[in-house]
């Protein structure tokens, strides 16, 4: 079972947080389908002395991509995902902010509000960067981080316009859900070679509307978002992270072996972990060697505790 908690989070913003309460031990399979959530519930409706793990998608992505991960880490941890603003349930304001400052801001909200700290933050692309400038900011929030496929680097206005252009090519809308897991994972310019993973992460971020399967986010609001973080570096912020941080790779992904492995030694307790046949997506294009990858880490972090 599943349950939502509304968090309030920066400038009244209204997020879903979504609580994994029955953990199972079968191993993480893949990408799950959305599964059916209980009523709302209160943030503390029953004590949960576990250590707590938050979970951040990254832009255009929702709580339930994490929904693999979370069976496996709900064996022994509390485990949150988190709908970012303008993302999957949580509102979406026609202003804005889409900014840094309210994106950390949100995700201290969720860690204070459901009493998570010290938490393990694990962020997937753009809920990466919020994750360490989170545990920069706030590091007695933070008991650990897992980077999953983000640079640190600036990217340049010449990324975010091939973003604008990328958007307009979308065929919107799609007939059906399976026509737009064929188009990402397939017939998009931008892929080079089929790609399950990357057709099943947007596969779930479309809904039926009254003219077919279109995503649940404003891809105007995405770029917005994305226009705050793409002309800067981190470095840093990522520098200012005290805790034990794992930075994870797929081998085709975004994130390159020399920036990945400069990266863990900007840490100051950072920790390298490279999954081979994933791209940016690795969660999904692998999630057996995603699993391999992250339970040492985890558990160290747990025996540090004890």
């Amino acid at each position: 079972m599943v349950q939502r908690i509304d968090v309030t989070g920066a400038d009244g913003v209204r997020l879903a947080a979504w609580e994994f309460r029955e953990p199972t031990t079968e191993a993480a399979s893949g990408p799950a389908t959305e599964p059916a959530s209980a009523p709302h519930a209160p943030p503390h409706a029953e004590a949960d002395s576990r250590p707590a793990v938050l979970l951040l998608h990254g832009l255009m992505g929702r709580a339930f991509h994490w929904a693999g991960t979370a069976r496996w880490l709900g064996e022994h941890r509390r485990v949150i995902a988190l709908d970012q603003r303008g993302h999957g349930q949580s509102d979406r304001p026609p202003d804005g902010p889409y900014t840094r400052e309210a994106f950390v801001a949100d995700a201290e909200a969720v860690v204070e509000h459901l009493n998570l700290a010290p938490v393990t933050l694990i962020g997937h692309s753009m809920g990466a960067l919020t994750a360490w400038q989170l545990a920069a900011r706030r590091p007695d929030l933070v008991e650990a981080l897992v980077i999953c496929d983000m640079r640190a680097s600036a990217l340049g206005e010449a990324s975010q316009q091939e973003w604008k252009d990328w958007f307009h090519r979308w065929p919107l809308p799609f007939p059906t859900q399976d026509a737009a897991r064929r188009w990402f994972g397939e017939d998009d310019p931008r892929v080079e070679r089929p790609d399950p993973g990357r057709g099943s992460f947007f596969a779930e971020v479309m809904h039926e509307a009254p003219d077919g399967w279109r995503p649940l986010f404003s891809r105007r609001q995405m770029l917005t978002a994305r226009e705050t973080w793409v002309h800067d570096a981190h470095w840093e912020e990522l520098a200012q992270v005290r805790c034990p941080a794992l930075v994870v790779r797929g081998l085709d992904g975004e994130l390159g072996r020399a920036e990945a492995q400069e990266m863990v030694r900007v840490l100051p307790a950072g920790q390298y972990a490279e999954i081979p046949d994933a791209g940016h997506y690795l969660h999904y294009d692998q999630p057996t060697a995603w699993r391999a990858a992250l339970e040492p880490f985890l558990d160290g972090v747990k025996a540090a505790r004890i």
